[in-house]
């Protein structure tokens, strides 16, 4: 099913605090929700001293993500987007946590960076407003992370994402449950120490409206509006009236506030404080609350792709590969050449997917060299590795960069899964088109053939004529080099003259 003809969407957004599901049915290009489900999990406070999620906290996430699964029954994967922030950024064991987790959805989910959840929580945000062009300031204050986003209509112009929250800090600084005038003086210090650099990035004369998107925002409005306050906008007095509420309590057991929910009081004072902070620090008077958020920034996308026939991914490949200097002529060469290899291996079931990446690996292998040419492809994989690219997935730039790492050299050093067919295929065809390609010139593939062998299924076979190795003896050479390298994995690639 393509994205063309599908009549309805979901995104599922796996939150520090909380885990959501929308459904909506899509109608002349439009999406409404037609189903919206919430669960408090609170992942963000089950991260131990080592940075690992404890099995109480994976088994609550889990738990939720197969009810969801449930839900998701007969959605195809073009239809369903999942994926998770910062709990999952930081958790050093999230790949257990999304290898169980991926099979109780029933589909893949992609762990994104702080900026590219910002960019979602952004157009999420926009979408929502009237189409103008005022100057926007977006803040979203999560359970671990705080992203701020700086933008003049659906563009948003300036994305970062701090490491403060309202778990976190209601961890750190609320651990016991009470409220003190020292514990909200503490906890607001340190949220001005992360936010400071915010300061010179989104100074009060770059915005013309402030908006709040999600939870502690979200959360804050009701309790204010529940007392008699306008509905739709935090001020400060409003922070003053709730922080005064909250020390007149003195502690979460003894809070009573109409509005707030009771899964709110335990992460209110990290919320609140964090909320204050950046208040001051911006110079912002009133916020206004905004509807959309990071779900139907993934939700845009989705029908944007459909829409519109492009792929924000494709402008960042190209943007990554002008910026470190890589040549595009031979970038569209080498994929070129790979993706032909890859055809002859696939002529009854080719994936597009698995041809884009391709094509993007080609345009970014070497990157790297405006390091140094000199291991180049180590260093163009640590900057994949480490990089910020609008819409993609951390778990995507990480394939990327193995593709990068494995495209020239040994292949034993590769922390890879050889027993991964689609990507042995994908680094295979690579590494033979930049080998052929050697010259920076379009090689003569018309009478080369790849195929498997129909007797080993982990052997290659690469056909070329009798008289190609004589008028092409440095690519024989390096063919033969080929061969040799996967002698060393479970695979192996033989050239036959024909």
């Amino acid at each position: 099913m393509t994205m063309q003809n599908t009549k309805r969407l979901a995104a599922v957004d796996l939150g520090s605090n909380s885990f959501r599901l929308e459904i909506g049915r899509i109608e002349h290009g439009q999406f409404y929700r037609t189903e919206y489900l919430k669960e408090t999990v609170r992942q963000g406070n089950g991260l131990d001293e080592n940075r690992n999620l404890t099995p109480l906290a994976m088994q609550r996430g889990w738990d939720c993500l197969a009810r969801f699964g449930e839900r998701l029954a007969g959605f195809s994967d073009a239809e369903v987007r999942a994926v998770a922030t910062q709990t999952l950024r930081e958790a050093r064991n999230r790949d257990e946590f999304l290898a169980t987790g991926m099979e109780k959805l029933g589909f893949p989910i992609d762990v994104i960076s702080g900026r590219e959840e910002a960019r979602l929580i952004y157009q999420g945000v926009a979408q929502a407003l009237p189409r103008t062009q005022e100057r926007r300031l977006v803040i979203d204050i999560g359970g671990r992370s705080t992203e701020i986003i700086l933008g003049q209509g659906r563009e948003p112009l300036q994305m970062e994402s701090y490491r403060v929250g309202s778990i976190a800090w209601s961890m750190r600084y609320f651990a016991d449950n009470q409220f003190s005038k020292r514990s909200f003086q503490m906890a607001e210090i340190a949220a001005k120490a992360v936010l400071d650099e915010a300061l010179s990035l989104y100074s009060p004369d770059q915005w013309d409206v402030a908006y709040g998107s999600a939870g502690t925002v979200n959360a804050v409005v009701d309790v204010l509006v529940a007392a008699g306050w306008p509905a739709g906008s935090v001020t400060r007095d409003g922070l003053d009236w709730l922080q005064d509420k909250l020390l007149a309590a003195q502690n979460t057991d003894r809070l009573r506030l109409a509005g707030m929910r009771d899964d709110r009081k335990p992460i209110i004072g990290g919320g609140l404080s964090v909320l204050r902070a950046l208040f001051e620090l911006l110079g912002i008077e009133r916020l206004e609350q905004a509807t959309g958020g990071l779900r139907h920034g993934l939700l845009q996308d989705m029908l944007g792709a459909g829409q519109q026939h492009t792929d924000l991914r494709d402008h960042s490949v190209e943007r990554l590969a002008a910026k470190f200097g890589a040549d595009p002529v031979h970038g569209k060469r080498v994929g070129h050449v790979a993706n032909a290899l890859y055809l002859q291996l696939n002529r009854d079931a080719v994936d597009e997917r698995i041809s884009r990446k391709l094509t993007w690996a080609a345009q970014l292998h070497e990157i790297g060299s405006h390091i140094s040419h000199s291991d180049y492809h180590k260093h163009g994989a640590y900057i994949l590795d480490n990089t910020d690219a609008m819409g993609f997935a951390l778990t995507e730039l990480h394939k990327l960069s193995l593709l990068v790492l494995g495209h020239r050299g040994k292949l034993r050093k590769l922390e890879a899964d050889f027993e991964d067919r689609m990507f042995i295929q994908q680094l295979l065809v690579l590494r033979l088109a930049v080998a052929l390609c050697h010259a920076r010139c379009d090689p003569e593939v018309a009478d080369i053939r790849l195929h498997l062998d129909p007797k080993n299924v982990r052997q290659f076979i690469l056909t070329v004529h009798s008289d190609w190795a004589r008028l092409f003896p440095q690519s024989a050479y390096l063919l033969n080099e080929e061969c040799v390298a996967w002698q060393k994995t479970p695979w192996s690639l033989r050239v036959l003259e024909d």
